[in-house]
């Protein structure tokens, strides 16, 4: 059974999948901007993720946007050093950011780079997440969090979602907008990650999921199943969810 809310949207491919989501993104960055002024948007990595962020950089539709108002946030990040080819952030500065800062507009002071081990907090993995926790604080008008316009998830195979991993101890956090992840299950073993609470804040929750091999999370997780065995069965925005898949992501709904 589908949660109430949840729409699911099928693409062919996965390029067809990544420039459709780009197409999808600067739509709804531009109607937050006319809503609000400004907008929210926390960026995945992975290889969906960088090259839908490729496929914004080079939409024609990408000067709809005044980037000057849109604030960059990442839901979560590996714990590693400024500038290293693992950091979701290196990717998206590749594939979009320094493209942006090319052109007008881009303010650096509203995107918010994760921490890195090269930081004001060094390697102190607890007190960089705490740091990244008091910067989404400052923009939540009163809430742990902003009420992000798109909050842009990938999946693992696991149904991992951020770095919030089934039956890992930073699945049940609650007391803090971001977490300290350690011995991740997936490699580099510190990370920085939202929790299920920074999460619910966001308006609209996209999960993007490509491949055959995410095929049955991508089932559980659209059906809201158990949330310790598939952590993206727990994650929805409070006006709209979208599961953005390819065909082979789908085969199994």
């Amino acid at each position: 059974m589908t949660r109430p809310g949840t729409l699911v949207v099928r693409h062919p491919s996965p390029d067809l999948l990544a420039s459709a989501t780009a197409g999808r993104l600067l739509a709804a960055i531009a109607d937050a901007q006319a809503a609000r002024g400004v907008a929210h948007v926390s960026l995945t990595g992975g290889t969906i993720g960088g090259k839908t962020l490729a496929a914004v950089a080079s939409s024609p539709a990408r000067d709809a946007v005044d980037w000057g108002r849109v604030h960059f946030w990442w839901s979560d990040e590996r714990f590693l050093p400024t500038g290293d080819p693992e950091r979701n952030a290196t990717q998206a500065q590749e594939a979009l950011l320094t493209a942006l800062q090319e052109g007008p507009g881009l303010d650096l002071a509203t995107v918010h780079y994760p921490p890195a081990t090269d930081g004001p907090d060094g390697d102190d993995l607890d007190t960089a997440a705490a740091r990244y926790a008091a910067e989404l604080l400052r923009f939540g008008a009163g809430a742990e969090a902003p009420e992000f316009d798109v909050l842009l998830l990938g999946m693992g195979p696991d149904g991992h979602v951020a770095s919030l991993f089934p039956h890992h101890p930073g699945l049940g956090r609650d007391d803090s907008s971001v977490v300290g992840v350690r011995e991740s299950p997936k490699p580099p073993p510190l990370r920085v990650s939202f929790t299920f609470g920074a999460i619910a804040r966001a308006r609209e929750v996209w999960l993007v999921a490509s491949g055959a091999e995410k095929a049955a999370a991508v089932a559980r997780g659209v059906a809201a199943g158990d949330v310790a065995q598939t952590p993206a069965a727990g994650v929805a925005g409070t006006e709209r969810t979208l599961w953005l898949v390819d065909e082979a992501a789908a085969a199994d709904l």
